[in-house]
């Protein structure tokens, strides 16, 4: 056995090399082919019933716009009960011949049963599954005192998702539907005080690429790994190391730093675009995509690039980090930010 796996050791990168040589030319070649196809003989989405977790705010409420600009049917869930009305209202106008709302929160397993059921009575099926909910929390691994108050991170993020799917997936099957995952590229560009948010979001991704593999395609896996996009993270908004919700704008322009903010609209537009065209994975702003081969062909440059960009000085205080420090120039955060997350308005209950 170990014979085989030193001979292993020094063929299999040679053999990969130049096989790769050979086969990425004609794959690529049909993937374009392909993404042609799937434009053109994009999904209609008219009448399509479509379950948004997490449709609030941020990502998951223009989605709710985006789907209902289409003509799609709408089962809409989050925790803030009187927004979530608002969004459907919205809804209603721009288009979306049915909308129902589910008061619920998904790290609750018997919540997520009871979302989807409430969505197949008043419909009587299900054809995108969209699994938006999250949250985030910041803090240094070594300053969270209560290491089990990270559990509702991990029990949003990813039981949430996991949850949900479980109980949609007998009516997903049923109508050949989607699933759309909405991971992060946090997934693979892992920023200090997100241990895990980072953690959480890798993995959704490595979940739902093996529900890829299990379903074939009996069910349709859009894998959504977003950088920065305007939402009430983006804002500022997030739990800290011990649980408590904070607005904070000083520790955003750490974590975000110098990188451009995209509008949640557009983010949605172009996810709702990929889902409806079968791609496998969508990428907002799509520029994020050199990020993951830095990380893969280069990872000691990318952790050497976080730690001088967000852990300069003491590693602790946000006011030394190199990132707070560029976003204080004048001009740099009017420039990068748009004026929903220069100037935030949280929505709450």
């Amino acid at each position: 056995m170990e014979l085989i796996n030193d001979f292993l050791n020094l063929t299999a990168p040679f053999f990969t090399f130049f096989g790769l040589c050979f086969f990425l030319p004609p794959f690529y070649f049909f993937k374009f082919l392909q993404s042609i196809f799937s434009t053109i003989f994009s999904e209609n989405l008219y009448g399509k019933v479509v379950l948004i977790t997490g449709a609030s705010s941020g990502i998951g409420e223009q989605l709710a716009y985006e789907y209902a600009c289409r003509g799609a049917c709408l089962a809409l869930t989050a925790r803030r009960k009187n927004r979530l009305e608002e969004v459907a209202e919205i809804a209603r106008e721009l288009g979306s011949p049915n909308v129902v709302t589910v008061h619920a929160d998904v790290s609750k397993p018997d919540d997520c049963r009871r979302i989807v059921d409430d969505t197949i009575t008043h419909f009587g099926r299900l054809d995108h599954l969209v699994n938006n909910a999250g949250m985030t929390q910041i803090s240094m691994f070594e300053n969270i005192e209560d290491i089990t108050r990270t559990k509702a991170v991990l029990d949003t993020n990813f039981w949430g998702s996991v949850y949900t799917t479980r109980a949609a997936l007998p009516y997903l099957r049923q109508s050949n539907g989607k699933i759309v995952a909405m991971s992060s590229s946090a997934a693979w560009l892992t920023a200090p005080r997100m241990s895990f948010y980072n953690a959480s979001k890798a993995a959704l991704l490595s979940f739902f690429e093996t529900m890829r593999i299990e379903l074939g395609g009996d069910v349709h896996i859009t894998i959504v790994t977003p950088g920065y996009i305007e939402s009430e993270l983006t804002q500022g908004k997030y739990f800290s190391g011990e649980g408590e919700l904070i607005v904070n704008q000083d520790m955003r322009d750490v974590q975000i730093g110098p990188f451009p903010v995209s509008s949640a609209s557009g983010c949605a537009k172009a996810i709702v675009n990929g889902v409806c065209r079968k791609q496998r994975y969508v990428t907002v702003p799509s520029w994020f995509k050199v990020t993951y081969l830095w990380k893969v062909l280069c990872p000691e440059l990318i952790e050497w690039g976080c730690r001088l960009l967000y852990m300069t000085g003491t590693g602790m205080s946000e006011d030394s980090a190199l990132t707070k420090r560029i976003m204080d120039i004048p001009g740099v955060r009017s420039a990068l930010y748009p004026e929903s997350i220069r100037t935030p308005e949280i929505k709450s209950d």
